[in-house]
């Protein structure tokens, strides 16, 4: 098909905004998905997306729809809403020519599409705005197409309305599509040497790794022998396609489509997001803006039957093949065995894959408390990077500490703003910006340390404003920390899973918080057992875990209360030399109670 009839574009919209079903009714209209096979969600191919209702996985698909007598191409690129996958968006973006801002509504414009937004922007893409859940009682429509108006500078008349539920307002949407956003262009023609950009890719066990593929110059044909610019890696096309939403094979794709590319590559950590895939023999050069993603947050995971370590070592590798984002290293702890320390993009990212793990490969895990990466100027002059708690260096061996920090963006009713700056300060954030963000909301922009964002910040907001903010953020870089290890010692013995970094304003409470907490959970043992919160060289906090008691002398009947005291004595040297080996086996359920209850540092 001619270049000038296909039009690639994205849909942008906050979490739950109607996405996924405003694509549905765009398969139906345009015929793509028999009625028959339809069902909700179509592109969100994980049970996990279908039970959440997020997008988590982008799914491209490929439909057909006439327009004033003429046939076109139209490549819907559907993108994950949340924040943690933000690279990922932004590589979807560079795929297209145009993105329809959708706004739910019944909740007007968020803090999370203000950031996509300003993404697509950047992209120079055309925006075609849409309202979507116009058909719901309690949407206030005029109000959100004012305001969504006002934030493109257009006129309110401009801004679409859709149901995704009914399907009122998709045909206005597609002609809308066809008409305002351009025709993709290729700077070499269709018969210039093949260029591509990876905007996803997926694993199959017989094809290996699947590249989708925005084509930007040239054609490719099976056996046609490529190589990623970024990664090096040479390989021959085992086969290329088309989404129908399917996988549909064809004989070539070119400039202007979107469609996927068979590597039958099978080694993780080859292929990333953002990577330009050219002829092996090619002089072109590699697309701009590609990155690998780094991990922000850490966590160990070790599965509760140690049996089950190789399991979780071959699935963690699966995943990988599929998610470049995701990083892991072997790492032995003495309490609960072997596991792995993981990377992820975000607390979303970690908990998505926590629960594919266990849902996918059958696996039983304990996830330690999460953490976030440090740089550390040592005394000594040297300088280490700390990804793990236990690991950060002792109190006294430091020059400087610096963490993470990020500009978060928040959405809220002007009645919660107050509740708000508490919080705020709890957080250790600083506020940089207050607005009023339409006629009955305030913008609040302020910067903080990732450490406090993990820090439940995002459930204690929602309590404070009744469900009511919404909250967007990017990292912005390092700034120096005033951090300390705080480290758990059970019979004197130093317990590295319990280890955290946390402020030093905070490190009492927190000290005081965890070992009231384990003295709570850790069963008693046949000698007393000191419970120490050890933190800035000190003992911060402690408890006595008073022994088991055993009646020795239960049974004797009558006689002499020598015999008794015989017994009682050989008892106590019994506790005394259990005591001096200080040995405490800490059951998996304690960990699971210290892990799930306490807040991430």
């Amino acid at each position: 098909m001619d270049i000038k009839h296909i039009r690639n574009f994205s849909i942008i919209a906050h979490i739950d905004h109607g996405k996924s079903t405003l694509s549905d009714r765009m398969l139906e209209v345009t015929h793509t998905v028999e009625a028959r096979k339809m069902k909700d969600q179509v592109l969100d191919s994980m049970e996990l997306e279908r039970e959440r209702g997020i997008t988590i996985k982008m799914q491209p698909v490929r439909m057909e729809h006439t327009h004033n007598g003429a046939q076109y191409i139209l490549n819907l690129i559907d993108t994950p809403g949340h924040i943690d996958f933000s690279y990922e968006v932004s590589r979807a973006m560079k795929a297209v020519e145009g993105a329809i801002l959708l706004v739910d509504a019944t909740q007007g414009v968020q803090a999370q599409t203000l950031s996509v937004l300003a993404m697509a922007r950047e992209e120079g893409l055309v925006i075609v705005p849409a309202v979507s859940k116009i058909d719901s009682p309690i949407a206030r429509v005029q109000e959100t197409k004012e305001e969504v108006a006002k934030l493109l500078n257009i006129d309110p008349s401009e801004v679409l309305e859709v149901s995704g539920k009914t399907g009122q307002g998709v045909p206005e949407i597609l002609t809308a599509i066809i008409e305002q956003v351009p025709a993709p262009i290729s700077d070499l023609g269709s018969l210039g040497s093949f260029r591509a950009l990876v905007f996803d890719f997926g694993y199959s066990t017989h094809k290996g790794i699947i590249v989708f593929v925005r084509v930007l110059d040239g054609s490719v044909s099976k056996n046609v022998p490529l190589s990623f610019a970024q990664a090096g890696e040479k390989f021959g096309a085992l086969g290329v396609g088309i989404f129908h939403p399917d996988m549909v094979d064809t004989e070539t794709i070119s400039a202007g489509e979107i469609g996927y590319i068979l590597t039958g590559i099978k080694k993780p950590g080859v292929i990333f997001v953002g990577d330009t895939i050219l002829e092996q023999k090619s002089t072109l050069s590699s697309l701009p803006g590609y990155m690998r993603p780094q991990p922000v947050v850490w966590a160990s995971v070790y599965p509760e039957d140690a049996d089950d370590f190789m399991t979780l070592k071959q699935s963690l590798e699966i995943l990988r093949l599929s998610d470049s984002s995701l990083m892991f290293e072997e790492e032995a702890s003495g309490v609960l065995g072997r596991g792995f320390r993981c990377g992820f993009l975000g607390m979303l990212h970690m908990e998505i894959v926590n629960e594919r793990l266990r849902r996918e490969f059958d696996l039983e895990l304990i996830v330690t408390t999460p953490s976030i990466t440090y740089e550390v100027d040592m005394r000594d002059g040297k300088h280490r990077v700390v990804y793990s708690p236990h690991l950060f260096p002792d109190y006294g061996n430091t020059s400087k500490i610096f963490e993470p920090w990020v500009k978060v963006k928040i959405i809220t009713p002007p009645q919660y703003v107050s509740p708000l700056m508490t919080l705020i300060y709890d957080h250790e954030a600083v506020v940089i910006h207050t607005e009023l963000f339409g006629d009955n909301r305030t913008m609040v922009i302020l910067e903080m340390p990732l450490r406090e964002l993990m820090r439940n910040f995002f459930d204690n907001l929602k309590s404070a404003s009744s469900g009511f903010a919404s909250l967007a953020y990017e990292i912005i870089g390092l700034r120096e920390a005033d951090v300390a290890r705080l480290d758990i010692f059970v019979a004197e013995e130093v317990v590295p899973a319990f280890s955290k970094v946390v402020s030093r304003r905070r490190i009492e409470k927190e000290a005081e918080s965890m070992v009231e907490k384990l003295h709570g959970v850790l069963p008693r043992q046949l000698f007393s057992v000191k419970i120490q919160g050890v933190g800035l060289g000190r003992i911060i906090s402690s408890r006595t875990l008073s022994a088991m008691k055993k009646d020795v002398t239960g049974y004797l009947y009558g006689g002499d209360i020598s015999r008794k005291k015989k017994l009682w004595e050989k008892q106590k040297k019994g506790k005394k030399k259990l005591k001096a080996q200080g040995s405490v086996d800490i059951p998996h359920e304690v960990f699971l109670k210290m892990v799930k209850g306490g807040e991430g540092d």
